[in-house]
């Protein structure tokens, strides 16, 4: 349709204000917003609805609309329900790039205007494709209410006979078809998940195809962070529109690559008509709505994040720390008696030859990493708060409370499991010139052991980066070996050590004074005898092994091994 069209239906409630020799451009679509840079949701041709909660003051005005005329739309509609009047700012940017503006009177609902404009593009389809069309954009302005991507998926299934699939880069399955049966098999979503961040790192042009066994897939990159979805082989007006935007968008691909969803549909687009590529974007761009909305979400849980890790490097007193944490503990775990325990998970990407900050995405990837990768749903990782520091990003991971007891087993975040799950698909994201490195520390109860922890965590990402291969990961257990305790090893690397060792047997002599370091030291000073050592301590034999069994379960070590009795060993005399 027409602008010209949308003057001439007075229930609209448009009035123009600028742009009278625009009015033959065609409108495409539309989509409400009030976010200061929409353009990553843009394709071109589309009729803007704002209620101008975007803009603060006359600044802010020039900066929206050059980035509406870049995403190439058609025109823009600004509600009266706000600020009253149209501001003179928005009028005058609108007119110097040659937008058409038209003011909304407020007695006019947006979703008046949604629908007539969506009913008159659909309309102008043919077939059953159009109703499918109009759906799609009805849920695409309608907001969470939209039923969000399983409610779209389900359509793309019973109107096209299309089964399709949302994947995080991970290979982590975020959203299907519930009517299609059975999700994609875990190997199977690695495998698209890995084509796929190959494809992107290779500048190659989606949709990407991929053959699994006998099964064709389509992979639609959804993305974010400004960038719009690129379809080949759509109509002239969308190449157009992604031509320009190819052009202009000079962002670094490694920015996104390692955080952005993929849509993968059973089917090959090859040799799809304009018109469903074009359907296919329409969902592409609602799921990156989605996907917005869960990032927006993410916001107070990075600021805790950030606040506590500030305080930790600065050496702030645990008391503060402590009131840090009882602010944390009811956003990430609501309705938890206790407090939690806390883990910290440290990761790193590095880029060769690259200027590009990397804590952004190394946060963004941590954030999806630590998805629990047998949870469904875009809601899942709202237990995790990340913060980003340099290149380095940091998160805290609550768990609930466990037993006071140290008793050697382990829980929470495990670093072999976490490799297992990512190691696939993000290697062949990384392929090339990046390494992603992480590091698990032990969970800790309290602030006093916070510090511990992320020094913990950063030496074990260390020890990961020693190994070959694009992402590697090393957890806390592997800081407890002698190999590492070399002179020039720094001595935060020398505390992390002897706390791992030493830590819990000290706590217990502090509550049950049991004295077991002494036992220990003793143990080792006689060789491993235990009569020696029982005659030295003045204890029965029986009440030494008592000693020393309770000192292999609360460390998990075995003091009949030479490794385990060297690392203590060390662990005493640098303590």
């Amino acid at each position: 349709m027409r602008l010209r069209a949308l003057l001439d239906t007075d229930a609209l409630g448009l009035r123009l204000l600028g742009g009278e020799d625009e009015l033959d451009r065609s409108v495409r679509g539309v989509m409400t917003t009030d976010l200061r840079d929409p353009s990553r949701y843009l394709s071109g041709g589309e009729l803007v609805l704002t209620g101008l909660a975007w803009r603060r003051d006359a600044a802010d005005s020039e900066p929206f609309v050059r980035l509406l005329v870049q995403a190439g739309v058609a025109a823009l509609a600004a509600g009266e329900a706000e600020l009253g009047d149209v501001p003179e700012d928005l009028a005058a940017a609108c007119a110097r790039h040659r937008l058409p503006l038209f003011a909304v009177h407020e007695s006019v609902a947006f979703a008046t205007i949604t629908e007539h404009v969506v009913r008159q593009v659909s309309g102008e389809r043919a077939g059953d494709l159009a109703a499918v069309v109009d759906r799609h954009r009805r849920m695409m302005t309608s907001g969470p209410a939209g039923g969000g991507p399983d409610v779209v998926l389900d359509l793309l299934g019973s109107d096209l006979d299309l089964r399709a699939w949302v994947l995080s880069p991970t290979g982590r399955l975020v959203a299907g078809p519930k009517a299609a049966g059975p999700g994609l098999p875990a190997e199977v979503c690695a495998k698209l998940a890995a084509e796929h961040l190959a494809a992107v790192r290779t500048a190659r042009r989606g949709p990407h195809r991929v053959n699994v066994g006998a099964v064709s897939y389509s992979l639609f990159p959804i993305r974010g962070g400004g960038r719009a979805p690129q379809v080949p082989q759509a109509s002239q007006a969308v190449r157009d529109v992604r031509d320009v935007r190819d052009v202009r968008d000079v962002r670094d691909v490694r920015e996104s690559v390692l955080s952005d969803w993929l849509l993968a549909v059973e089917a090959d687009a090859g040799e799809w008509a304009d018109e469903r590529l074009d359907l296919l974007q329409g969902v592409t761009q609602l799921i990156a709505v989605e996907r917005e909305r869960r990032d927006a979400a993410r916001t107070v849980r990075r600021r805790l994040a950030q606040e506590v890790l500030e305080l930790v490097q600065a050496g702030a007193a645990p008391a503060e720390i402590a009131a840090r944490l009882r602010v944390a503990a009811p956003v990430l775990l609501p309705g938890l008696g206790a407090a939690p325990h806390w883990q910290v998970v440290v990761a790193r990407v590095e880029w060769a030859d690259s200027g590009l900050e990397a804590g952004p995405v190394a946060q963004s990837l941590l954030e999806e990493i630590l998805v629990d990768p047998q949870a469904g749903g875009s809601e899942p990782s709202d237990r995790i708060a990340v913060a980003h520091t340099g290149d380095e990003a940091v998160a805290l991971v609550p768990l609930p409370a466990v037993s006071s007891e140290h008793d050697g087993s382990e829980t929470g975040v495990l670093a072999d499991a976490l490799l297992a799950a990512v190691r696939e698909p993000l290697s062949a994201g990384l392929d090339g010139d990046g390494r992603l490195t992480l590091g698990v520390s032990a969970a800790v109860h309290s602030a006093e052991g916070l510090r511990g922890a992320l020094e913990e965590a950063r030496h074990a990402r260390r020890v990961a980066a020693a190994r070959p291969g694009r992402v590697c990961a090393a957890g806390h257990q592997e800081l407890a070996s002698h190999v590492l305790l070399l002179p020039f090893v720094p001595d935060d690397v020398r505390r992390a050590f002897t706390a791992r060792l030493l830590d819990p047997l000290r706590d217990y002599d502090r509550r049950h004074r049991a004295e077991l370091i002494p036992t220990l030291e003793a143990f080792l000073d006689c060789d491993g005898s235990w009569t020696r050592c029982a005659s030295r301590l003045h204890l029965h034999v029986n009440t030494l092994r008592y000693r020393v069994g309770r000192i292999e379960q609360l460390t998990g070590r075995d003091l009949s091994r030479l490794e385990d009795k060297l690392d203590f060993f060390l662990a005493l005399r640098m303590s």
